[in-house]
Formats: C-alpha cells, structure tokens, sequence
C-alpha cells in the first residue's frame, strides 16, 4: 500500500509514517510539504492508495486545496488530518469529496481505527462532527431504501469520495446514468446531499461505523 502524506511540518510527517507501520508493516509512505509537490509526486512511480491531507498548507490550503489534491489522485482515498475542528467545516469537507477527516487532537489507536474505516471503503468522520451534521429532512422514512444493486454500488462509491466521473469510469456507464442513480438514491434517503446521504446511512446502521 502506497501512502501520500501532505503537510508542512516535517515532524508531523514523520510521526505519521510511525503511526502507518502499526496499520500495515509494509506500507509505503512518502511524506511532501505542500500541494505542489504532492502533484509532483502523483506523477511518479506506482499510484498511491491513500492521502493524508493536511488542510493548513502554504500557497494553497482549504477546500481549494481538497480539489487539487483530488484531481490528482482521482485513484485514491483522500483524507483530511488537520487541526481544525469545527463540525461545519468537517462536513464541507466531506461534500467537497473527503473519504475521512481525523482531527489530529485524535489519539493514535482511533487514528488508525479511523484510516481503516476509509481503507474498507467506509467514510470516517469524529463523533462530534456525525452528531451535529445536518440530516434528512422532515418526513424522511425510518427504514432502510430498497435500493437496485447498481444504485447501491453508484451510492458507495460516492461516499467513498469519488467523483461522478470516476464512478462512471469504474462502473462502466454514462455519467448521466450515474447522476440518474444519485438522484434516485437521495429521494429514497430524503437528502440533497453527499453528507447528508453519508450521515442518513449512519442512521440506518447501513455504512462503516464512526467513534
């Protein structure tokens, strides 16, 4: 497994590279300081599976920052360790495409826990930001949607982070027929969004657990 970590402060780096070795001992991880770099290093060598993203980065930082990375590496999981706690910031970054955010006040244990969520193809996101984000809205219905095998597979993969684009491109269809299926599934869920459809899963015990 090839591991991308983004963030300015070396030391920070490297104690996340520690911390990776008790997720998978043979993990490979590169560690750059900004996003320029890291778009360098999508460029080279073997694909990476996963980003670590820091949020608070020179040049470019935030959700513009998010972007970049994501289009980068459309392949890989991108998730958000950064010091910023705010829940109404997290869950921007979680509709902007985010497959996780581990604030990094989160002990080590919960971090990997966390970062192996994402890598089951679960959406990781604290307690404190699933509690107060915002849900379906009123009327939405108590049990689980009866969803086609498509539109489920479609839905997992957007909570996964990937762009309609790319979903189409795994699944083989139209990125029409892919928007088709999205809105199908967030009338069933009664959402208009990915973070409230990722959130009404949580409700319906249908998605990886969070702590």
């Amino acid at each position: 497994m090839r591991v991308l970590i983004v963030d300015d402060h070396p030391l920070y780096r490297e104690g996340l590279k520690a911390l990776l070795a008790g997720l998978d001992p043979g993990v490979d991880a590169l560690g750059v300081g900004s996003v320029t770099e890291a778009i360098a290093a999508a460029q080279q060598g073997p694909a990476f599976d996963l980003v670590l993203l820091d949020m608070n980065l020179p040049h470019v930082s935030g959700l513009e920052a998010l972007r970049q990375v994501k289009a980068a590496f459309e392949g890989a999981s991108v998730v958000i360790i950064s010091g910023e706690e705010d829940p109404a910031f997290i869950l921007q970054t979680i509709d902007a495409g985010a497959a996780g955010y581990i604030p990094k006040s989160t002990d080590s244990a919960l971090t990997i826990q966390g970062l192996r969520v994402v890598l089951a193809h679960g959406v990781y996101l604290p307690r404190n930001a699933l509690n107060r984000s915002p849900t379906a809205t009123a009327g939405t219905r108590t049990a689980a949607p009866d969803m086609s095998p498509k539109q489920r597979r479609v839905l997992d993969l957007l909570l996964q982070g990937k762009s309609n684009k790319v979903i189409a491109r795994e699944l083989d269809i139209a990125e029409g027929t892919v928007k088709a299926h999205l809105w199908a599934v967030y009338q069933m869920l009664g959402v208009t969004s990915r973070t409230q459809a990722m959130c009404r899963m949580h409700e319906l015990g249908l998605i990886g657990q969070h702590a």
